[in-house]
């Protein structure tokens, strides 16, 4: 159920020491412009439906798919959201949640999602190179830390599955990439079947022109030329918690810019972590992506075990889900961490994983 990718001797390792140990999710929700470009990203039909899909997202991991929810799903041109997926995960095994409003456009009412809002902003769009203000990066990031440490002193025995729900986040990792230094043109992920290489290169390549960043630029410069809030509060929270607790960054194309961006922070202003109770999960939808190499970008990075889930909904039902067979969707919300985490904590088997998300999810996937 579990493959390593890359670094398979310090991935081994690293279920090997997780494995049976409880779990703790905690998902960054967060907010950039440059989900406003028509065509940037599926995760939401329109670009007025893309301000609200992290929240409804998290109004679905709180509560479940209802049908009068305050925040209804957006709609998807194909499939289902992974916020189903990762909220039958969440139930099933009772994995603990918190949730972080890291930069919303609309702040969630409270009856609706339970997040703790940390004073952070929602990035302007890429394009700009004025993403967010360099002091905000900065509280976000001390934010990241404050919460990472005080998680990790609550629950010192438990692996924390951090993910994300940043709709365009492929498009802001590609940039912070680059603005990093890698050589990440084509690699990215997207929710598209076939991945919108051209025109998030088209965005990222405006942004960072505007943002005129030398090479070497301090990573908090970068995150706010060309970022999000989420990356910087998850990148803060990891480092704090990697100290103590195992991590697991949940999500493909998106937290390897987080790892990125943590190797970078920790060599640049000396932070201290243990890069030896981090990995990278996501689903094997994203790994064997062949319209990007999330692969090949893992290796790049360098020393980070790319893990993924083996979960298939070839046998599924239900249309919606077996579209992830085809390509659509592919992650999110924290969908193949919280899986491979169910995998390595709870013994969970394909046929659990499938019977659990089915059944959890009956009535929003009934056609």
């Amino acid at each position: 159920m579990i493959r390593i990718y890359t670094q398979q001797k310090k991935g081994q390792a690293w279920l090997d020491r997780f494995q049976g140990q409880s779990v703790l999710f905690a998902g960054g929700l967060g907010f950039t412009e440059t989900a406003l470009i028509p065509n940037i990203s599926a995760a939401g039909a329109t670009p007025e439906s893309r301000q609200y899909t992290a929240i409804a997202d998290a109004e679905c991991l709180c509560h479940g798919w209802r049908e009068n929810a305050l925040y209804p799903l957006p709609p998807l041109t194909v499939g289902a959201s992974p916020a189903i997926l990762s909220r039958a995960m969440l139930q099933a095994y009772d994995i603990p949640f918190y949730l972080f409003n890291t930069g919303l456009a609309i702040a969630p009412a409270t009856e609706a999602v339970r997040a703790i809002d940390i004073g952070g902003m929602p990035a302007k769009c890429v394009s700009t190179g004025q993403a967010l203000n360099l002091a905000t990066v900065k509280t976000i990031f001390e934010q990241g830390l404050h919460w990472g440490k005080t998680l990790a002193k609550q629950e010192p025995e438990r692996l924390f599955v951090l993910g994300e729900c940043v709709v365009a986040g492929t498009t802001t990792a590609l940039a912070v990439l680059t603005g990093l230094g890698y050589n990440a043109r084509g690699k990215v992920n997207s929710s598209y079947v076939q991945c919108n290489h051209d025109l998030k290169w088209q965005i990222v390549q405006q942004g960072l022109s505007q943002a005129q960043l030398l090479p070497g630029a301090d990573p908090f410069a970068v995150v706010a030329a060309v970022g999000d809030p989420m990356q910087i509060f998850v990148a803060g929270m990891a480092i704090a918690a990697s100290q103590t607790n195992g991590i697991l960054l949940a999500g493909g194309t998106q937290m390897l810019a987080v790892y990125a961006l943590i190797k970078a922070i920790t060599a640049i202003h000396n932070r201290d972590y243990d890069p030896e109770n981090i990995v990278v999960g996501t689903t094997r939808w994203v790994a064997e992506d062949e319209t990007g190499d999330t692969v090949g970008l893992a290796k790049m990075i360098g020393d980070v075990p790319l893990l993924a889930t083996q979960l298939s909904f070839a046998d599924s039902k239900y249309p919606p889900l077996q579209s992830y067979e085809q390509g659509y969707v592919k992650e999110g919300v924290g969908a193949g961490g919280l899986a491979i985490a169910a995998h390595l904590a709870y013994g969970a088997t394909q046929t659990d994983l499938l019977h659990v998300i089915e059944s959890t999810c009956a009535s929003f996937l009934q056609p």
